[in-house]
């Protein structure tokens, strides 16, 4: 796979898919993983990440959305790809089909920056 390739399968599948092309072009690392697993296991797997993500208050692009995309495709064998920002603020993850010719969703998590400093008690 190509990151010209790529880049051209990221439409508007979600809302996500717009950020993570643009991502890709400015030179985000990416990676499209062999293996295949069933969508709807992997849609089980991001509801728990989206409902862990609005307890934490993290910022995400079209998880729900893609959760949903990711249900209705049922048992269909999917393939998982992510690009990371360059700047490392988001990652995105995508689902491919099996033949990783088209992408069916995506969505984005804002990556938190390094933890900061303790705070000191200065008496």
């Amino acid at each position: 796979m190509t990151r010209d390739g790529l880049a051209v399968m990221l439409g508007e599948q979600t809302t996500a898919c717009g950020p993570a092309r643009d991502a890709l072009i400015a030179g985000g690392a990416f990676i499209v993983w062999d293996g295949l697993v069933p969508a709807d296991r992997v849609a089980h797997t991001y509801r728990t990440r989206l409902r862990i993500t609005q307890k934490g208050g993290q910022s995400t692009l079209a998880l729900g959305a893609t959760v949903d995309l990711l249900f209705q495709a049922g048992e269909e064998p999917l393939r998982i790809g992510r690009i990371d920002a360059a700047d490392l603020s988001w990652t995105f993850m995508l689902f491919l089909d099996a033949t990783a010719t088209a992408v069916l969703g995506c969505t984005g998590v804002a990556r938190g920056g390094p933890p900061a400093e303790p705070a000191t008690d200065l008496k």
